[in-house]
């Protein structure tokens, strides 16, 4: 399926400098809805294209600036539609259908297991995580989660994931010659994987210091 999706970005590119950021909104709104798109095809080539003057503004700092804020909002874009779908359509309709639309039943279960497991902060630790990520705004949905929350804890885990993968893909223009983007991508998932420890040793301090503050707050609300 990435080799597949590889081929209909690299076409794509042939118009991003008119139709790059719509793109990118549209793509990671997919890819943050049930439809299991991986962003490293999308974000990493935004990176790629923006240090190389690809996109629009052909301006290398505003178009990565850009590309992640399109992409950010583009996952919460997809969220959002998962949120109020779950609303809708409810836990019944989900477990039954769900599998027909590529949320199998052992997803949603383990989904809405770790929601319950860890509250809110759950929306924003598995934006980082595949498989998960697209599917955690399902329980948020069931369980009503505040909206304003939500946002905030979406858009934020979108938003710090696009500037990674971003990143990747402009740190790659730099030092690249000429690559397929079959070549970029993989690179770039190669990179992301040799790194990814220090990003989930990141999420782990996250994690502490928002329970921590979190208990603060609680605790000094009691008294």
């Amino acid at each position: 399926m990435t080799e597949i999706l590889i081929r209909h970005i690299e076409f794509a590119a042939t118009h991003a400098h008119v139709w790059g950021f719509v793109i990118i909104f549209v793509l990671m709104a997919i890819e943050s809805s049930f439809i299991p798109l991986p962003s490293e095809v999308i974000m990493i080539p935004a990176g790629f294209l923006a240090f190389r003057c690809g996109l629009t503004f052909q301006s290398p700092h505003l178009d990565a600036i850009v590309a992640v804020l399109m992409g950010a909002f583009g996952s919460l874009a997809g969220a959002m539609f998962n949120y109020y779908l779950s609303l809708w359509l409810g836990r019944p309709i989900l477990y039954k259908y769900g599998k027909y639309f590529f949320l199998k039943p052992q997803f949603l279960e383990r989904s809405e297991e770790i929601f319950r497991q860890y509250g809110d902060i759950t929306t924003f630790v598995c934006r980082f995580l595949p498989a998960i990520r697209h599917l955690i705004s399902i329980p948020a949905g069931l369980s009503r989660m505040d909206l304003k929350r939500f946002s905030f804890y979406t858009t934020l885990g979108a938003g710090i994931w696009c500037i990674i993968l971003t990143y990747i893909g402009y740190y790659l223009g730099h030092v690249a010659g000429n690559m397929s983007y079959a070549d970029l991508v993989h690179k770039g998932k190669n990179l992301l994987s040799e790194h990814f420890i220090w990003i989930i040793v990141g999420l782990v301090i996250a994690v502490v210091v928002y329970l921590y503050i979190h208990h603060k707050v609680m605790k000094g609300s009691k008294k």
